[in-house]
């Protein structure tokens, strides 16, 4: 799979970037059957897929994905110097500590520890990239950045990033920061296109910062699933969306949820799309859409299936 530089950093990433979110078992649900057996599965077949970039968290599965993640490392000799690590975090639970309300936590002491937990989970001395997960109301950008000098001079933390903050937020903790934060996590696929419109995108232009778009699939909506009870309008938006790209996606040779990824590969930020499929075939599959080049027409064709309407 083709590379390409996170950033303003030196890591090298793949156009595809694996999420790890659901190598537990999906949220809320029991633990899969076979133990870690699905989760191990899935990175082995995103290693061999060309994957080379890998998105976990400290609450994916209460810690368990990182866990499986370190597992396959363990597994593969010499992988950890091909591939790119990134973790999240900032999210405390519900009860966690005892008694506590679930809320997000930017806490100079929390950032530390959360990364120490990570990195023992996984068994690695060093990750690549750290993201701060969903931003905390209660953030002192000084106190953050703070934390970030010390982790990169403990060897801890190469890089950081953030996910899911509005444009300001990023603002006021870049200008506190000494050095660039490289990547910002957003939602965005043909049926979440927000941040095409709201800033976040321009700014990660202007500031050299690579955007990675978590469920580019539109929360599995632009796959083969029913679209039943998604509220008349989120269906409409769907089916639409659907439609255009079946036209489309034999002119490429490619199927819907192929296009679906390469119409996020085309914007100018070079947008790393993450795929979170634990099925080996459709991981193997989706990486297939970084070789394809969607054309600007067909690019706003799907914009405006999107949308519903013409463009102004």
């Amino acid at each position: 799979m083709k590379t390409q530089l996170l950033g303003r950093s030196s890591l090298a990433v793949s156009r595809l970037a694996y999420g790890c979110w659901r190598l537990a078992g999906s949220e809320g649900a029991a633990p899969p059957a076979d133990g870690d057996a699905t989760g191990k599965r899935a990175v082995h077949a995103a290693l061999d897929a060309g994957y080379a970039f890998f998105d976990l968290a400290d609450i994916y599965g209460g810690g368990e994905c990182e866990r499986i993640f370190g597992l396959v490392l363990k597994e593969r000799p010499g992988t950890r110097d091909r591939i790119v690590v990134a973790s999240k975090c900032g999210i405390r639970r519900l009860g966690e500590p005892a008694g506590a309300v679930g809320r997000y936590d930017f806490s100079a002491a929390y950032i530390e520890a959360s990364v120490e937990g990570s990195l023992r989970r996984m068994g690695l001395e060093t990750m690549d990239l750290l993201m701060l997960h969903r931003p905390d109301y209660l953030m002192d950008p000084a106190e953050v950045a703070g934390a970030f000098v010390r982790l990169r001079a403990a060897g801890k933390v190469r890089e950081f990033g953030v996910s899911n903050f509005r444009p300001s937020q990023v603002t006021a903790l870049q200008r506190a920061c000494g050095f660039p934060l490289v990547t910002h996590q957003v939602e965005v696929s043909l049926i979440h296109t927000a941040a095409l419109e709201d800033g976040t995108l321009d700014q990660c232009l202007m500031d050299g910062m690579t955007p990675t778009a978590w469920s580019p699939l539109g929360r599995g909506q632009l796959g083969d699933g029913e679209l039943a009870g998604l509220g008349a309008a989120v269906q409409a938006r769907a089916e639409r969306v659907r439609a255009e790209l079946d036209v489309l996606a034999p002119s490429y040779g490619v199927s819907r949820t192929q296009l679906a990824v390469a119409w996020l590969l085309k914007h100018p930020t070079a947008m790393v799309p993450v795929v979170g499929s634990v099925n080996p075939v459709r991981i193997a599959a989706l990486a297939k859409a970084a070789s394809v080049e969607i054309s600007r027409d067909d690019w706003y064709r799907l914009l405006v299936a999107s949308r519903g309407e013409r463009l102004p």
